[in-house]
């Protein structure tokens, strides 16, 4: 009689062994669509502030899989049923849910190509690997949909309080070094239940969604939207811009096979659907693409081209200001004149060096979903009702922050 396969274990570095259950998930795990997540970056180019801040979606998504673990045992403790393939059906959406990431992550969600989110195209992969392992991802897929009548399913996978936020918020500032993020996972899930098929939190959690809350609002500005990190990753979004422009215009310059496919082209959301080989093509595309074209644009003739790359490998990072209000174009224009002529390029490609944009972030989005509380008395409320240190307007406000990125002159 055949043993049957051992369960794997990972050491992860917040959660300890974390055991992935042999079957679907360590399939799942060691399919290449999967294994692709090590080389993709989760904080796109955060380590130019932070130098720890090297993990992966890959870690990530294991750290969302434990997580979901925990979740699962928790609310079948307390009475809710949850069958044995709903509980495999959540670990599959979590584990998945961020598959689609290209590379840098969030830095080139729209530069790879346009007019498709990473949620849509980790659809397509969940899709593909549905077709693969023969429908046993369909329920999951169901889930990840929101089209599965158990509605709370979906919120432990994606709402204001799902376990892809506990882990990324907690994981990014352990990786990080900056604590304000490290928030209390366990409590958290220990306060979870169920009322009217929502997930809710009871009251004795109040104080540690309170801390989540501003632990999300800290590590948007100390870290995501760190403007560093906007200024650097900007310049990622045009140098691949420009890489893309000349290859359009039929320049020719170095690019990998997996990432010359995208740059000739302008896909969107529709060549995916109509085109499947398009998502296998997007499967070969990691960070080590967009490292190596760099190393080979820095000495391209294209002025553009060649200083950009320079700049993101040898960290010249463009200076920024950030204010609350626009920027002059008086003063944008004013740059660009000047930066245009001390290096004898035109005004459009001074452009690539000067841009002005804003940042945006809300804390919580009550129009999205809701974070509700379970009252001793049995009342469930919103959060900002329940909360005494909180109000709906302070925390569904979005703030914006504009920022000017250009060059040190004296760089050229």
């Amino acid at each position: 009689m055949l043993s049957k396969k051992k369960d794997k274990i990972i050491n992860d570095p917040i959660y300890g062994f974390v055991t992935l259950e042999n079957g679907i998930i360590t399939d799942l795990i060691d399919h290449p669509f999967f294994q692709r997540l090590r080389k993709i970056s989760q904080l796109g180019l955060s380590y130019l502030v932070y130098p720890g801040a090297h993990h992966s979606r890959f870690h990530h998504a294991i750290g969302c899989l434990y997580l979901m673990n925990k979740a699962i045992t928790q609310l079948k403790n307390k009475g809710h049923l949850i069958t044995n393939q709903e509980a495999e059906a959540l670990k599959i959406a979590i584990l998945l849910h961020d598959i689609g990431h290209g590379p840098f992550s969030h830095a080139l969600e729209h530069s790879i190509a346009s007019d498709i989110s990473h949620e849509h195209i980790s659809s397509h992969f969940m899709q593909n690997l549905n077709a693969q392992f023969e429908g046993k991802l369909s329920l999951a897929i169901k889930i990840f949909k929101n089209k599965h009548p158990k509605k709370f399913l979906h919120q432990l996978v994606s709402s204001q309080l799902d376990m892809d936020r506990l882990d990324y918020l907690k994981r990014d500032s352990f990786f990080s070094g900056v604590t304000e993020g490290n928030i209390g996972t366990e409590r958290i899930i220990n306060m979870l239940n169920i009322v009217d098929d929502n997930l809710v939190v009871e009251e004795k959690g109040i104080y540690s969604i309170e801390k989540f809350l501003i632990a999300r609002r800290l590590m948007y500005w100390q870290v995501y939207l760190h403007k560093t990190v906007v200024s650097s990753e900007n310049m990622l979004i045009k140098v691949l811009k420009r890489a893309k422009y000349l290859m359009m215009n039929k320049k020719v310059i170095f690019a990998t096979p997996s990432l010359a496919i995208f740059l000739k082209n302008n896909f969107t959301s529709y060549d995916f659907n109509k085109n499947p080989d398009l998502l296998l093509n997007f499967s070969e595309l990691d960070d080590n693409d967009i490292y190596t074209c760099l190393k080979y644009w820095k000495n391209e003739n294209d002025f553009v081209l060649s200083n950009l790359s320079s700049m993101i490998l040898n960290r010249r990072i463009l200076k920024i200001k950030v204010q609350k209000n626009d920027f002059n174009q008086t003063e944008i224009d004013e740059k660009v004149n000047e930066f245009s002529k001390k290096n004898k390029i035109s005004n459009e490609e001074a452009q690539y060096f000067i841009f002005s944009n804003k940042v945006s972030n809300s804390t919580y989005n009550i129009e999205k979903s809701n974070i509700n509380i379970l009252m001793k008395t049995g009342e469930v409320i919103d959060i900002t009702s329940a909360s005494d240190q909180f109000n709906i307007d302070a925390l569904n406000k979005t703030v914006n922050k504009y920022f000017l990125c250009y060059p040190n002159i004296l760089l050229f």
